[in-house]
C-alpha cells in the first residue's frame, strides 16, 4: 500500500528553524557527502544494514534480462501494436510547478497519450533534436509493469507491458529477503534529456536500475526538506487546446490541493540555502541506485533514449522511522504557493 507521510498533527509538532538547521549540519558532520559503491549485490543480510543505515548506495553487477536485450527493434517487435501510455508536456516537467490561467501556479499532471513503442521511440528522438516539439515521457508510476496485485493474483494483474515481463523479475530476491514483502509496484521509465523529475520524496524503499542511458540525480536527506519549501498548490492537468496540437493548464474542479517543493530546478545556483548539503550521483546503465524512504529527488537525464526501472517496497511504518520522517518534514500549516510573498 502506498502511504502518505502524515500531515494531521497540530502545528505544535513543527520543529524550530533553528533545531532542523542544527539536525542538518550533525547529520553532515556525522556522515559527509560520499556515497558507497557496492561491487555486487549485498546479502539480504548487508542490504538490512544499509536499510537500517538509510543512506544511498549505488550497487553494481545487477544483472536482469532486459540489460542486454532492450534494444529499440527488440522493444518494437515485442509489443507491436500494443498502446502504451505516455505523459506528454510542453517542456518535459511532469508531476510539477507551473504557470497556469492569471499566471497562478499550479501543481500539473500531464496530458496522457496511447501510442505505439515504435512512435514513442521516433517522437523520443525527433524531440531530442528539437526546441519546438513537447516532450514525451514514459513515466506513469503506477506498477506500469507489475503492481501489488500481482503477488495475490498474476492473471489478474494486466499489463501494457505484459510482452516485456520475461525481461524483468517481479521482485528483487536480496530487499523482498531483507524487508519481508513484496514490491507495491515496479515501474518502466522510457524518456529523453528533455524528461525531467520535479524534486521529491516518496514512502518507499527504492531500487533504481538504469537500462540504457545516462541519469542523474540530485539527492537531499529527509533532515534537509525543510530546504525545499513546500507550499500547497491548486491542482491542474495539461490538456491541448481548442483544435491546436499547443498545451495548456487546465486547473481541476474537484482535486484537493497539493503539497510540493516551490524549489524548481535545485542545481541553479541560488535555488537552496547554503546550509543544504545536495549530492549529486550518476547512473550509467547497469548501475542501480538504493534510494532510501523520505530521500528528496530530482532526477535528469542525457541521451536520446534512456531507459530505468525501479522496485517500489513499501517502508516499514512500526517503530520510530514514520514518525521521525513526519516531524522532519513538518506537520504544521503549510503556505499557499501563491501568496506574494511565496512566489520565487
Amino acid at each position: 500500500m502506498a502511504l502518505e507521510l502524515d500531515q494531521t498533527a497540530p502545528p505544535s509538532c513543527s520543529l524550530t528553524h533553528d533545531i532542523v538547521r542544527w539536525i542538518s549540519q550533525e547529520y553532515h558532520d556525522m556522515n559527509g557527502s560520499s556515497i558507497q559503491t557496492l561491487e555486487s549485490p549485498p546479502t539480504a543480510t548487508e542490504f538490512a544494514q544499509l536499510v537500517h543505515i538509510s543512506r544511498p548506495v549505488i550497487i553494481k553487477g545487477f544483472q536482469i534480462p532486459a540489460l542486454k536485450r532492450w534494444t529499440d527493434n527488440y522493444l518494437q517487435t515485442k509489443l507491436q501494436d500494443q498502446l502504451i501510455s505516455v505523459a506528454i508536456t510542453p517542456n518535459g516537467q511532469a508531476d510539477a510547478i507551473a504557470a497556469g490561467p492569471g499566471g497562478m501556479l499550479f501543481f500539473v499532471e500531464p496530458f496522457i497519450e496511447k501510442f505505439s513503442m515504435e512512435k514513442l521511440l521516433e517522437q523520443l528522438n525527433a524531440e531530442q533534436d528539437s526546441d519546438n516539439l513537447s516532450a514525451s515521457y514514459l513515466q506513469s508510476q503506477n506498477g506500469n509493469m507489475y503492481s501489488s496485485r500481482f503477488f495475490e493474483s498474476p492473471n489478474d494483474d494486466s499489463s501494457e507491458f505484459g510482452a516485456l515481463r520475461e525481461d524483468v523479475p517481479s521482485n528483487i530476491p536480496w530487499v523482498t529477503e531483507a524487508l519481508g514483502r513484496n514490491p507495491d509496484a515496479v515501474n518502466l521509465w522510457i524518456g529523453n534529456s528533455k524528461s525531467i523529475t520535479s524534486i521529491h520524496s516518496d514512502p518507499y524503499e527504492n531500487i533504481y536500475t538504469v537500462i540504457r542511458g545516462s541519469k542523474h540525480f540530485t539527492l537531499l536527506p529527509p533532515c534537509e526538506g525543510w530546504c525545499l519549501q513546500e507550499r500547497m498548490y491548486p491542482h491542474a492537468v495539461y490538456d491541448h487546446t481548442d483544435n491546436s496540437n499547443a498545451l495548456r493548464v487546465v486547473p481541476s474542479s474537484d482535486t484537493p490541493q497539493v503539497r510540493w517543493s516551490s524549489v524548481i530546478n535545485p542545481d541553479l545556483p541560488g535555488s537552496l540555502p547554503p546550509e543544504a548539503h545536495p549530492l549529486h550521483v550518476t547512473l550509467e546503465a547497469g548501475d542501480t541506485l538504493y534510494l532510501p524512504v523520505g530521500w528528496w529527488h530530482y532526477v535528469q537525464q542525457s541521451g536520446p533514449t534512456t531507459i530505468a526501472l525501479n522496485w517500489w517496497y513499501d517502508a516499514e511504518v512500526r517503530g520510530m522511522n514514520w514518525i521521525w520522517l513526519s516531524l522532519l518534514r513538518g506537520s504544521g500549516d503549510v503556505p499557499s504557493g501563491n501568496d506574494e510573498t511565496n512566489i520565487r
